[in-house]
């Protein structure tokens, strides 16, 4: 999120430190790190998929913790290797 708010291709109504607190305030939202398992995931995701490691990363998380994606882009919620819902956008 902050890359995309840095390279100005998205827009929040606040800073994106403030943003990401208020997120995490959400109930059921969590804060996950980034683990080696994840890291190994991205690289190996069933094809097809593209090539933004942002995508595969979060792909990757959403696969290894069994989560959805909460997402507006089209490339993830048309991928049929995770569960994505619809937001925004």
């Amino acid at each position: 999120m902050a890359k995309l708010v840095e390279h100005r291709r998205l827009r929040l109504p606040c800073d994106i430190e403030q943003w990401l607190q208020q997120g995490l305030t959400y109930p059921g939202i969590q804060l996950v790190d980034l683990t080696p398992r994840i890291v190994v995931e991205s690289t190996q995701l069933p094809a097809p998929f593209h090539r933004d490691p942002a995508d595969q990363l979060i792909v990757a998380t959403a696969r290894v913790h069994g989560a959805p994606v909460a997402t507006a882009d089209e490339k993830i919620l048309g991928y049929p290797h995770v569960q994505a819902v619809r937001m925004g956008g």
